[in-house]
């Protein structure tokens, strides 16, 4: 009786060690360390998307107080009680500019500067103005997508890539032209007669350089040997075009 009884127990011991289920194999340490790593790069991409552009406000209102002399990353706050209508109005776009510039156009700025309600709301208008075969010179927003309307007349419009490929289109009263936040762009009036729009943009204050202008006018200016190898031209060139884009004595 004995001898069954332990004949059983070594049995029913073997199936059950036949029967356990396998045992994990512990997950290497690099495939660890290489999950945290994407974790990290999905979270750094999802956080720097939501900061790619103007900060979301955290309050109603926050008039800028222009007059303050300070700035973190946009103006301080006007205090409420010192807040009036005049602070979200601006009437600068309603008519043509007077446009007496070489290149034939004029800019009206309606941005934070001229309205200070605009401070934190992340949006802002331009007005330009074309004069006959006017041009608003190859420039760019670095912190903008900009869209225009076009107001009157015919436009040549376009950009650039990064990778070098011009997309450009002619556009008409009416019509609407996007250019790309930072990427080059144009616009150039070819007809007889004046044309104007209003340009829109998903920033405050946009920014604007001019590439002719931020390159041979700037303060200092860039060395003549940079520009020189840049162009491929002699230093004659480089002052010739200095002496056209200085900004004029008044």
């Amino acid at each position: 009786m004995e001898n069954n009884l332990r004949r059983e127990t070594i049995t029913f011991d073997n199936q059950k060690h036949l029967h356990a289920p396998p045992k994990t194999r512990a997950i290497p340490m690099r495939w660890r360390e290489m999950a945290a790593v994407v974790t990290y790069l999905v979270i750094f991409t999802v956080i720097s998307s939501a900061l790619a552009y103007d900060p979301d406000m955290l309050q109603d209102l926050c008039v800028a107080n222009t007059s303050a002399g300070i700035k973190v990353n946009g103006f301080t706050c006007k205090a409420e009680t010192n807040i009036t209508e005049a602070d979200f109005f601006f009437d600068g776009l309603a008519k043509p500019g007077k446009v007496n510039s070489s290149v034939g156009s004029l800019v009206t700025g309606g941005n934070v500067e001229k309205i200070p309600g605009l401070n934190t709301l992340g949006v802002s208008l331009s007005r330009i103005d074309y004069a006959p075969d006017g041009l608003n010179p190859p420039h760019t927003h670095p912190r903008a997508t900009e869209m225009i309307f076009v107001l009157e007349g015919e436009l040549d419009v376009g950009f650039i890539t990064t990778a070098n490929k011009l997309i450009s289109k002619t556009v008409k009263k009416g019509e609407v032209f996007v250019f790309p936040r930072g990427l080059v762009h144009f616009q150039k009036n070819n007809d007889d007669k004046a044309a104007s729009v209003i340009s829109a943009f998903n920033s405050q204050l946009p920014g604007t350089q001019s590439i002719a202008m931020t390159l041979f006018t700037s303060t200092p200016a860039v060395p003549d040997n940079v520009l020189t190898k840049a162009f491929q031209v002699g230093t004659k060139e480089i002052d010739k075009i200095k002496t056209k884009l200085a900004p004029k004595k008044s």
